[in-house]
């Protein structure tokens, strides 16, 4: 079956900038009278956090790491927070459910299968909260991503308006089943959670009313699914006519098409699932915790050091062994798929506030407390690297080894260059040793961000043979 990929882009109102990864969107379908929904997005981790509040009461669902954008919100509206509800632990980022809960008060509602480790309230099927002017959140049993998530359906006067599905349902999508293995205080293999999504969305979901809403966790560029629509909101009709994982099969059909062409699991996602488990340290104090060393700090020999700073910057000079994951929208993303958890590292940026940026990322993943030092780096005589020349690549480019490191996925729906090794960068540093070295090496991605990192490890193990990162050109040759 053909994934589908239909956007729908519905009820906005409102756009507000908070800063440069969160996004606030106020959305009001017409059906609702009393009942408003703030979606907060941080495009970073495509990840959307809801607030919904009833004149002065205010509920948050699924909250990112910093909870100030919900604190200015709810002081815009004259509202108090008085509950967070999560759907599930989630793997790719590090939520402030409990931080917002030691600061206003607030009760934290989750299911009592998570096992919760923080003080909360069970948050099960047939449970509800009541809100002012006949207003409910209903909770709704709804694993297949996670063994013990719920969705929150909201009812306005006995009506069902909305839903909020975590990551059971994604626009276009279902959630990932295979990240429960090994994580949470419930395991589940993947086939018995896909089992579970085919019952959640058929007996869960597809028995709404298909005017009612759907508002995800996740959009396009999450982790958490495979074909996620760049939509931030659908409606349950719109669903079932357009979503893959929605049209008529059996379950065992279902799935072998959700275990089908996941994507990687990176390695920081079973780490997250504890931490939000046990509820994180509050955001401020973490970013306080962290060591800010001199300018052009020297770390020892076998450091771990992760260079944000731009390839142009880091190929003319960087510290020995470097690697260079440059600060862009998916840092945090690559950060904890080449590390794993409790591995130590430098930190380097080139000014105070790309650095301030950088730790702040590494925080809403939870590995803040790894970050040995936090430094800006602007020496010029350290390491070098070579940089690519197109013209005379083209001229013979059996003259070269080319290094595709594109997930397994993106390398089946097309090679770039036949002759490609492919070896996905979160595999790259473990091997590295199946490189041939009697050519220089070319390394390419989709787009030119991820490559900076793969050449850089590359050139970090393979000492002696010329390293050249593709950059941005692999879009010219990804036009032929």
């Amino acid at each position: 079956m053909k994934k589908v990929f239909l956007s729908i882009f519905m009820m906005v109102l409102t756009l507000t900038v908070v800063s440069a990864f969160q996004f606030e969107q106020l959305i009001k379908p017409a059906a609702l009278k009393n009942v408003r929904i703030k979606q907060f997005e941080d495009d970073g981790l495509a990840h959307y956090s809801y607030a919904i509040h009833v004149d002065d009461k205010m509920y948050l669902i699924d909250p990112g790491r910093n909870p100030q954008p919900y604190y200015d919100y709810a002081k815009s509206q004259n509202a108090k927070i008085v509950g967070v509800i999560e759907t599930h632990p989630h793997a790719d980022f590090v939520s402030s459910h409990l931080e917002i809960h030691e600061t206003t008060g607030a009760t934290i509602y989750v299911s009592k299968l998570v096992g919760a480790g923080y003080p909360h309230q069970a948050f099960d099927e047939g449970d509800e909260i009541q809100l002012p002017r006949g207003v409910k959140l209903k909770a709704i049993f709804t694993p297949g991503h996670s063994p013990d998530g719920i969705s929150i359906l909201l009812e306005e006067n006995g009506k069902d308006i909305a839903v909020f599905t975590g990551d059971t349902l994604f626009i276009g999508d279902v959630g990932r089943p295979d990240l429960r293995e090994s994580a949470g205080s419930i395991m589940a293999k993947r086939e018995e959670l896909a089992r579970m999504m085919y019952k959640s969305t058929r007996e869960k979901f597809m028995v709404l009313d298909d005017d009612v809403s759907v508002y995800p966790a996740h959009g396009a560029g999450s982790l958490c699914g495979k074909a996620m629509s760049d939509a931030n909101t659908s409606t349950i009709g719109a669903e079932k006519l357009t979503n893959y994982a929605l049209q008529e099969m059996s379950e065992d059909e279902f799935v072998g098409l959700l275990l089908q062409d996941q994507p990687f699991i990176p390695k920081y996602f079973p780490y997250d699932v504890g931490v939000n488990k046990e509820g994180a340290k509050a955001y401020h104090k973490a970013l306080n915790a962290v060591i800010r060393l001199e300018e052009n700090y020297t770390p020892d020999g076998n450091a771990i050091v992760i260079d944000g700073r731009n390839q142009g910057d880091f190929k003319n000079s960087h510290i020995p062994g470097a690697v260079n994951i440059m600060n862009g929208a998916k840092f945090e993303t690559w950060l904890g798929s080449i590390l794993a958890p409790g591995s130590s590292f430098y930190l380097v940026a080139d000014n105070e506030e790309n650095l301030k940026e950088l730790v702040a990322k590494t925080a809403k993943i939870g590995y803040e407390p790894f970050i040995k030092g936090a430094f800006i780096y602007t020496g010029k005589d350290g390491d070098k690297m070579s940089f690519f020349d197109k013209e005379e690549f083209d001229k013979n480019p059996e003259a070269f080894t080319i290094v595709d490191i594109r997930n397994v996925g993106e390398y089946a729906d097309g090679k770039v260059f036949d002759s490609a090794i492919n070896i996905p960068l979160p595999e790259l540093k473990d091997r590295v040793g199946e490189i041939p070295t009697d050519k220089p090496i070319v390394v390419h991605c989709g787009t030119g961000y991820r490559s900076a990192a793969g050449s850089s490890i590359i050139q970090n193990a393979l000492k002696n043979v010329e390293v050249l990162d593709m950059s941005s050109f692999i879009k010219e040759y990804n036009k032929k």
